[in-house]
């Protein structure tokens, strides 16, 4: 009988094969990338109770929330790189020619990016609008007359992306994978990796090139999702989606990093544990000092939650599920509505005047329900399939071979 669930077991290691040849699933970087985009949706929800701008808020937010979004805010959108550069190296080398992958991968986001930014983000900005700024026009004649003003249309610029921007990122790194990719010497490249990143460097090499690039040589403290002008956001993603695609085709540093999650783990803690307290300590402006601190704990908390994450889907979660795959189709899509849900959701709970408790509760619910049935029916639609990024025809899986003991 054939073993099913968590009890299967995961595809023999030893036998992976080398560069250039396919590379075999990884079930543990499909379970890290659901949780991923599914920690990114309450994220954004816990941004409407936070005292940090955001597109909607709640009447009255709470400073202590700013604690627990912490914990996630400095690793979970370079966490999201990483695992998108880890799928790509698989369809990279399904695809057979930088031609292929790069007509799929074309596709699979500007299409979607495209639908985003005309329909599914514009509800967020005309909330953002009535909410914070003193706008009275409604929802149609927004769309219709204002939205695509392409300009500054007071306090922001539109149309606008908004939360899209990962997608637009993700994009432009994929086109420059192509340009590296292409290159000759992809062999070599492989094992130079492999060797740079064995032991405890891939701990700290990868934390040190944050610390540099993000606070000695700048201070970043968040992004601007504006491509011309984020390089300093640059210099992290886009190193961390490499190292994603790299790591896709290396047993040793997979190896290292299931050996090392429990230190990288401990780190992580420790360095959360700093910017919490410097947090609670200052209610109003961060000290020169106590905020150069603050900012170094996030980058050595991020790469070594990172390095913990992708050890423990390397040890405990490589096996498969039968819900996987929906979940595996499902995160994309989720990703695509989730904020305009969450938005739309909250300016019409602002109405009742409930208590942020409330809120937190009711917003929750109806955030995943509208993703479901954004994903439910999209996906049973043919035209609206490669506009919420998933594939024209849905793939049917061929009937089982006859075989004589089957008969």
């Amino acid at each position: 009988m054939r073993r099913t669930g968590f009890l299967r077991k995961p595809p023999d290691k030893r036998h992976r094969p080398r560069y250039g040849a396919r590379v075999e699933r990884h079930y543990g970087m499909d379970w890290l990338r659901i949780g991923a985009f599914g920690l990114l949706i309450f994220y954004h929800i816990g941004m409407v109770f936070v005292p940090w701008g955001y597109h909607v808020k709640t009447a009255d937010p709470a400073g202590w929330v700013t604690v627990p979004m912490l914990f996630t805010n400095p690793w979970r959108l370079t966490l999201l790189f990483v695992v998108s550069g880890f799928a790509s190296r698989a369809l990279w080398l399904k695809s057979r020619g930088a031609a292929r992958f790069m007509a799929d991968r074309s596709w699979r986001l500007v299409l979607p990016l495209l639908f985003g930014i005309a329909v599914i983000v514009p509800p967020q900005a005309w909330v953002e609008l009535r909410t914070q700024w003193p706008y009275g026009f409604d929802y149609w004649t927004f769309w219709t007359r204002h939205y695509w003003y392409f300009g500054d249309f007071g306090p922001m610029i539109l149309p606008t992306w908004n939360h899209l921007w990962f997608v637009g990122y993700l994009y432009l790194y994929t086109l420059a994978l192509v340009l590296i990719a292409s290159l000759p010497g992809g062999a070599v490249a492989q094992r130079l990796f492999d060797q740079l990143f064995a032991g405890t460097r891939v701990l700290w090499l990868p934390a040190a090139w944050l610390l540099m690039t993000q606070v000695v040589v700048f201070q970043r403290w968040s992004d601007s999702h504006d491509v011309i002008n984020d390089g300093v956001a640059h210099l992290a993603y886009f190193p961390a989606f490499l190292f994603g695609f790299a790591l896709a085709g290396s047993r040793p540093v997979m190896a290292w990093l299931a050996r090392l999650w429990k230190p990288a783990l401990a780190i992580a803690l420790a360095g959360y544990a700093v910017t919490a307290a410097i947090d609670i300590a200052y209610t109003a402006r961060i000290p020169w000092l106590p905020g150069r601190i603050m900012l170094a704990a996030r980058y050595i908390q991020a790469w070594m939650m990172i390095a913990a994450l992708i050890g423990i889907a390397e040890v405990y979660l490589n096996r498969d599920h039968r819900w996987r795959p929906m979940l595996t189709e499902a995160v994309f899509p989720f990703y695509l509505i989730h904020q305009t849900i969450i938005v739309v959701a909250m300016y019409w709970l602002l109405k009742l005047s409930l208590p942020a408790a409330a809120e937190f509760a009711v917003l929750v619910p109806v955030t995943m329900l509208g993703c479901w049935i954004f994903y439910r029916y999209g996906r049973e639609v043919p035209w609206l399939r490669p506009l919420i990024g998933l594939r024209y025809a849905r793939r049917v899986a061929a009937p089982p071979k006859m075989t004589p003991e089957a008969v």
